[in-house]
């Protein structure tokens, strides 16, 4: 039987099309919204039902599309790399527009600010990763930088890289994030040490730096306000 008979045959309230038609999109499960973007199902399944199982495991919700990988989805029955990557593209732009929302909130003298723009992003990495955030002399957000990604417990951090990406980037002021995949926050003495050694830089360069921020899980740790 096809996808088309699958679901011409299922009442409307529960194909996934008619019902936004008739009811809008705030009327749709998270299978049913996924089950429209996936469009086809299989021959004993019907899209809405192949999006319950891509859902359904690990989280049961989803954060399942963000963190499943593509080699994942693929070994759910019906999800061939086509639609995997169509899931993962559908993940990454959630992400880029929640993202965009956060931005025009982020204030530098706050660090929360800043942590909540970026937990989302680095709560969940396996390894650890160093990110950049530049402001300008008005203390408003230009952007970021990824600058190293490291292995479970360690990114390398090059002052020269830092200062190189500020210059490039027309930046006053700059903010360090990393992330810990512990889930902990707390600096180690690596950490401090760190971060010690890039102020010394900063203040030679002639550039602020504001803070260092460790991400954890919907946690976080801020030098600038643990007066560090």
């Amino acid at each position: 039987m096809s996808e088309h008979i699958n679901m011409k045959n299922q009442p409307v309230s529960e194909r996934p099309y008619e019902k936004f038609q008739k009811y809008g999109v705030k009327s749709l499960s998270d299978a049913e919204l996924l089950g429209i973007i996936l469009k086809t199902g299989t021959g004993d399944r019907t899209c809405v039902e192949l999006a319950k199982a891509v859902l359904s495991g690990k989280h049961g919700n989803l954060l399942n599309l963000y963190e499943k990988s593509v080699e994942e989805l693929c070994m759910i029955p019906g999800i061939g790399r086509v639609k995997a990557i169509q899931i993962k593209v559908i993940a990454e732009l959630s992400e880029r527009i929640a993202r965009t929302n956060r931005g025009y909130h982020i204030i530098m003298q706050h660090p929360k600010s800043i942590a909540d723009y970026y937990m989302e992003q680095m709560r969940h990495l396996a390894k650890e990763v160093l990110v950049c955030a530049f402001f300008d002399a008005k203390t408003n957000f230009i952007g970021d930088v990824q600058l190293s990604q490291g292995s479970t417990n360690y990114a390398y951090i090059s002052p020269k890289d830092i200062f190189e990406a500020a210059l490039t980037n027309r930046a006053s002021v700059f903010v360090l994030l990393h992330n810990h995949p512990s889930g902990d926050p707390t600096p180690s003495r690596d950490d401090i040490r760190v971060t010690e050694r890039i102020r010394k830089c900063a203040d030679f360069m002639d550039i602020q730096f504001a803070d260092h921020i460790i991400i954890g899980d919907n946690s976080y740790f801020s030098f600038l306000e643990n007066e560090m």
